[in-house]
């Protein structure tokens, strides 16, 4: 028995063991969310040691929750997939999420940004179908954040998946979004309006008036964003 046991037969008490110990139940998030890789998951866990996450895959696939396998199309690359027991958490690890969303006050959430986090989550749910048919790059700008944190870069092209860049890919920008990470947080967990924003000023498009347009087509909000809140 384990140090951290709770030395109970109760099913929730050995389902607790062990997926409720620290940081395991967002490294679930991260492979439901389609995160395959180990880098995927450091950069969706970004505060998260590699060392620890690495740990905690171990004990998922020793629950057999997780199994490692290579890829498909890429030999020597390694993936890790929910087996039939994790992908039965599923369920559980989005309704702990509406949860927190309908319950969790608004403050107590915007004390946490996190830009890094924010851009992966935008890029993985990027909309590309109503975007132009060819390569298009969107500059995100935060104009309060650090340098380390203030520009970021997704490239949409059709057939690939969106990439996510912390340098400049030396792509000509179609379009820059110029706005402060509270302003953009808010946005993506659907607690304002893009155009209420827009129209404050704390949302500003430069640039390719057909993307700017069709900006609430292709900036999918957070799968909670509709989850309606009991608490301010």
């Amino acid at each position: 028995m384990s140090d951290g046991s709770y030395s109970q037969f109760c099913p929730v008490s050995m389902a607790a063991e062990i997926i409720c110990s620290r940081w395991t139940l967002l490294v679930l998030r991260e492979l439901v969310l389609g995160s395959t890789r180990f880098n995927e998951l450091r950069r969706g866990l970004p505060s998260m040691s590699p060392a620890l996450l690495s740990k905690r895959l171990k004990d998922l696939e020793a629950a057999g929750i997780v199994v490692r396998a290579a890829a498909e199309r890429e030999p020597g690359v390694l993936e890790y997939r929910l087996t039939e027991a994790g992908e039965e958490l599923r369920p559980v690890i989005e309704a702990i999420g509406v949860w927190g969303h309908r319950w969790v006050t608004t403050e107590a959430t915007l004390k946490n940004l996190d830009a890094n986090l924010l851009m992966w989550d935008i890029r993985r749910n990027i909309n590309a179908d109503p975007m132009p048919r060819r390569r298009s790059t969107i500059q995100f700008i935060f104009n309060d954040r650090p340098p380390s944190e203030r520009n970021y870069w997704l490239i949409v092209e059709p057939g690939r998946d969106v990439d996510l860049c912390l340098v400049d890919p030396g792509f000509d920008v179609d379009l820059y979004v110029s706005t402060d990470l509270r302003t953009l947080t808010e946005i993506w967990l659907g607690y304002a309006a893009i155009g209420v924003m827009s129209d404050a000023g704390r949302l500003v498009l430069t640039g390719d008036r057909n993307l700017a347009a069709d900006l609430r087509a292709w900036l999918k909000l957070s799968v909670f964003a509709k989850v309606e809140k009991k608490v301010a």
